[in-house]
């Protein structure tokens, strides 16, 4: 298929997309609940950790963790004490995720918060705009995060395998999907997204590789990859801004909602839309 081809494939199914409908089959149902810009910072955070699997369960995970924060999660978090409040999460997990986890995941957001006011002055912090990507700025994101203490919720300074599954690390290797996913709503603005981050230019961003943007990236003609790691979502995304070199991760949402609605899949490969558009 020849890119002319697969561009207008795209443009059109960006489009006419029904993105306000297929908000509720997503994680970010859950910031757009919220007004304040610091609380959609939060809940577009902690939604995004989670985001893995299937998402009728983890929304269920995240329904039960915000229903304790109140109002205003972010002032719930900037005030938060594991000590005082982790009874409020007792008994929450989700797959690799223990109880302790999702209160280590709250309790070192809740530092970064104190620290830096919020999660966008933490992540500028590592970025440029002598950068190509958001990677080197991620990183340093990432280890910011990682480098918090987690005393007061594991007895001693441990970092659990499903503690570390929140911050994956680009230099790792990982496409780092979630991460890129909490950076995609807070950068793009218009259909699902925010576009709070205004200092980090959208054609920065990389594109959020999971299961759906791997295996349809494959099929039409994306990617030639077959690992979807770090180098597979440069790839994608460099792919894309030959499509729109301003904003290439637009097509992400409407893509790998072809997946996540079972419209494109390895059991319905022929009858899916972009097959037949092929």
């Amino acid at each position: 298929m020849k890119p002319v081809q697969i561009k207008r494939l795209l443009d059109r199914l960006y489009e006419d997309y029904n993105y306000q409908e297929r908000i509720y089959f997503d994680p970010v149902e859950f910031p757009h609940r919220y007004k304040n810009t610091q609380d959609i910072e939060v809940v577009s955070f902690i939604s995004t950790c989670l985001a893995y699997g299937q998402v009728s369960v983890f929304k269920g995970v995240l329904e039960r963790i915000f229903s304790k924060m109140g109002a205003s999660p972010y002032d719930f978090l900037t005030s938060f004490d594991v000590h005082k409040h982790g009874g409020l999460f007792r008994g929450i997990k989700y797959r690799f995720n223990t109880n302790d986890d999702i209160l280590g995941l709250l309790n070192t957001l809740a530092i970064v918060l104190r620290r830096h006011g919020s999660l966008r002055r933490s992540f500028l912090l590592g970025f440029s705009n002598q950068h190509e990507n958001t990677i080197p700025a991620l990183s340093v994101f990432v280890d910011t995060l990682l480098s918090i203490n987690t005393t007061d919720v594991y007895g001693s300074n441990l970092k659990p395998a499903g503690y570390t599954q929140f911050f994956p690390r680009p230099s790792a290797g990982s496409p780092c999907k979630r991460m890129n996913l909490l950076l995609r709503w807070m950068v793009r603005e218009g259909n699902t997204d925010f576009g709070l981050w205004s200092e980090v230019p959208k054609d920065r961003l990389l594109i959020p590789l999971d299961t759906h943007i791997a295996r349809i990236s494959r099929c039409i003609g994306l990617t030639r990859r077959a690992t979807a790691d770090l180098k597979m979502a440069i790839e994608i995304t460099e792919t894309l801004r030959g499509f729109d070199p301003e904003d290439p991760v637009k097509y992400d949402f409407a893509l790998c909602h072809q997946g996540i609605s079972r419209l494109c899949s390895p059991n319905n490969c022929k009858g899916c839309y972009l097959k037949r558009s092929l």
